[in-house]
């Protein structure tokens, strides 16, 4: 109940908000890893983030501990958000925005996820050409150059 209305709070916050707030508490940057989870169907796991802006709609992933390599942080958020291990895992990309910096790693699931922290309010498997719509163009983006290079 908490966290929902945190969540509520921080997406009608302005960007400007919510970046103030998150180097409030990481004064130098942010380091996050996440991934693009593919199933046996070639669908993509997607989850629903009570905190991610715009529609919460995202790909898994978070904030990496102090002192930990950035696969292990990708595997243990996985763990927390989803109750699923990953295989297969490779490095797509590292990128910066402003003062954050993403891995973003390309994997397979193991076993079927389920909702397993406060943080997420639902997940689906969803197929390159249809993702949902109210979800931010950058995910979107990121996804189908990782899938479709191509495109």
């Amino acid at each position: 109940m908490l966290m929902e209305l945190i969540g509520k709070v921080w997406k009608v916050l302005p960007r400007s908000g919510r970046q103030w707030i998150s180097r409030s508490v990481q004064t130098q940057f942010t380091v996050s890893a996440a991934g693009i989870i593919l199933n046996d169907a070639g669908e993509v796991l997607l989850l629903d983030h009570v905190l991610r802006p715009d529609s919460g709609w995202g790909i898994p992933g978070g904030f990496m501990d102090l002192g930990e390599q950035p696969e292990a942080a990708f595997r243990r958020e996985i763990v927390e958000e989803t109750g699923i291990q990953v295989c297969d895992v490779s490095l797509h990309r590292i990128r910066t925005l402003r003062r954050h910096i993403e891995v973003i790693y390309l994997a397979k699931a193991v076993g079927e996820p389920q909702v397993s922290s406060r943080e997420i309010r639902g997940l689906g498997w969803f197929a390159v050409d249809a993702l949902p719509p109210e979800m931010s163009l950058d995910q979107q983006f990121l996804i189908l150059k990782a899938l479709r290079p191509e495109d």
